[in-house]
């Protein structure tokens, strides 16, 4: 590395106390401390804490009275607050808090921070696959401290706006709010902050370190590569993605329709990530234009390869070359690219995914008379999302359960006439823990269709690296993903990491998101220490859960306006129109602002 570069990693970054404990007094006592006692760290030398939380503050403020500077104060809620500003991190403070309550940041340690186990970390942000501190940004959004909040998602997820809209909400499953009422709507109000944002027009100022001289390169340009690249550049490396589509999004951007995710809207968000200083090569494909020993010849010292799952499969079954036959990613796609088939009048879609939900709606837009699902199991297994299901019936599409597609019959044209179709019975769970379906015999029928659109899967193409000469040496597994250390996300060459659905098969955007950020802090390690270090308190499950054990008032979820059916169903505008901060500030005023073992 040159010197110039040396100088520049050895920018000092500036550091300040962070208060990991947000629950001040509301912590369970197991005792009462004599009235003697008013200093933190006597009563733990003396009697130990006195809270069933462990790391939970004592709230005597010992930290206050070694703060030189008056950066500490502590507040109504018997926490301690730090003011920025006034911080020198000189680490008194941290020192002396008996329940390391306090710990010395920055805006890079902040953005390496994986969750840990010995964290105060509410149930929603150990189920976010992104981890973003959910309670902290709530809180911000009650206090009205709109562009703070965005500030704290950001430090873990660089694109609030696109899974405002798309994220299936796995931290709303784990709300402790739904042991009162309902969950609290967390990606409405991660939307809605981003969306502000948006309509002003003025991007945030993100922190970017100083520049580290080295470089690298990214392998696909959809969710998990665009987030890999944001929290490398912020690293301080010099990142190039490559992507062998025409724009960058992957199935963001050819493969959710745009009444969900409107295109300017993603354009705008992967905007900011490159503004950042990252570089962007398209149209260009791995073991087409250029291999991964290519990329290490130019200089590129580590590689992280996102080429996503964009190979389709559905089971085979005679007549399906009929013209008019096609999977739900290539039925996607040609929309996205502005080249919709004709569909004719009657429509087919086999699944129960959101693809399917996707296919579906996008058939009616496109002025399909009859639109039909049929999925082999009940609705109540069906995968896709509650609201989609929802929003399909709305517009307009039926649905036939427990039925599958047996034979696709021809016309004398070649192009499909009908779908010859068998009804199925729910046998013994499978490996996937629903019940298996079972074909009955005898209960044969036929259905006319002008379009079949098979909406079951899809897969990585591992062709790609099997024809690499480097590529040939990863762990290739029999669903074609590539295998890493999922705590690191490293393959078996030290300086080649993957991740996203190459990794994990097709799974939700938030995923991809998130390990894109953790392959990103391998990277980093890598490049800086010469070795991957895994975070040794890494969280690895659920902490155990903690009941709500007081009587807490029904607050009712406040709910997405939509536009009219009547209004959606002839064209692809946004039909989720967003909270505004009347709702907003409702529904954040719903949060328990959790701790681990505390609760509002």
């Amino acid at each position: 590395m040159s010197t110039q570069a040396n100088n520049k990693k050895k920018k000092k970054i500036p550091r300040w106390a962070f208060v990991k404990c947000r629950g001040g007094e509301r912590a369970p006592r197991s005792f009462f401390y004599p009235d003697d006692i008013k200093d933190c760290k006597q009563a733990s030398e003396k009697l130990g804490s006195n809270l069933v939380c462990q790391i939970g503050c004592l709230g005597f403020g010992t930290c206050v009275g070694v703060c030189k500077f008056e950066a500490i104060t502590i507040a109504e809620n018997r926490l301690p607050e730090v003011d920025k500003e006034k911080c020198t991190g000189c680490g008194r403070c941290v020192r002396a808090c008996p329940q390391n309550v306090l710990e010395l940041t920055s805006d890079l340690d902040i953005l390496f921070r994986l969750n840990r186990g010995d964290d105060c970390l509410a149930p929603c942000q150990q189920t976010c696959p992104a981890q973003i501190d959910i309670p902290r940004f709530i809180k911000a959004i009650k206090e009205k401290r709109f562009d703070h909040a965005l500030k704290i998602i950001k430090e873990h997820m660089p694109m609030p706006l696109t899974l405002g809209r798309v994220c299936p909400r796995p931290c709303e499953d784990n709300c402790r709010r739904k042991q009162v009422d309902e969950a609290v709507a967390i990606n409405y109000l991660k939307r809605f902050v981003a969306d502000l944002e948006w309509k002003s027009k003025k991007r945030m100022p993100l922190y970017v370190a100083p520049d580290t001289g080295h470089k690298v390169a990214i392998v696909g340009g959809g969710p998990g590569g665009l987030s890999c690249a944001y929290f490398l550049r912020r690293f301080g490396h010099e990142v190039k993605i490559f992507e062998a589509m025409p724009e960058l999004g992957g199935m963001l951007k050819y493969g959710i329709p745009d009444y969900r995710l409107p295109p300017e809207i993603l354009e705008w968000e992967i905007k900011g990530i490159l503004e950042l200083g990252i570089e962007v090569e398209t149209n260009v494909a791995l073991g087409k234009d250029f291999t991964l020993q290519d990329l290490k010849d130019r200089g590129y010292e580590a590689i992280f390869l996102a080429t996503g799952a964009w190979k389709t499969w559905a089971p085979r079954m005679d007549g399906d070359d009929a013209k008019g036959v096609m999977t739900g990613v290539e039925f996607l796609r040609f929309v996205a690219e502005g080249n919709p088939p004709d569909l004719g009048k009657k429509v087919l879609i086999v699944g129960g995914g959101n693809v399917a939900m996707d296919a579906a709606r996008t058939a009616i837009r496109l002025g399909a008379e009859e639109v039909c699902v049929i999925y082999r199991r009940t609705r109540k297994e069906m995968p896709a999302l509650e609201e989609e299901i929802e929003a399909a019936e709305a517009e307009g599409v039926k649905f036939l359960f427990l039925t599958n597609p047996a034979k696709c019959v021809k016309c004398e044209t070649g192009a499909l006439r009908s779908i010859k179709c068998i009804k199925m019975e729910l046998g013994e769970p499978d490996a996937s823990g629903r019940r298996r379906p079972v074909p009955i015999e005898g209960s044969e029928f036929e259905m006319e269709a002008d379009t079949l659109i098979l909406a079951v899967g899809q897969n990585p193409d591992s062709e790609i690296y099997k024809n690499d000469p480097l590529g040939r040496a990863l762990e290739i597994t029999r669903w074609d993903t590539i295998t890493v250390d999922p705590a690191t996300c490293q393959t078996v060459y030290p300086d080649i990491f993957a991740g996203g659905d190459l990794v994990i098969g097709p799974m939700r955007v938030v995923d991809a998101i998130g390990m894109g950020r953790v392959a990103a802090r391998s990277i980093h390690s890598y490049l800086i220490k010469g070795k991957v270090e895994k975070e040794v308190k890494m969280l690895t499950g659920l902490l155990p859960e903690v009941k709500v054990d007081k009587p807490l008032p029904v607050l009712e979820r406040q709910s997405m306006p939509h536009l009219p059916v009547s209004e959606r169903i002839d064209n692809f505008n946004e039909v989720e129109l967003g909270f505004n901060e009347e709702l907003a500030l409702k529904e954040a005023a719903r949060c328990l602002d959790c701790g681990l073992q505390c609760y509002g």
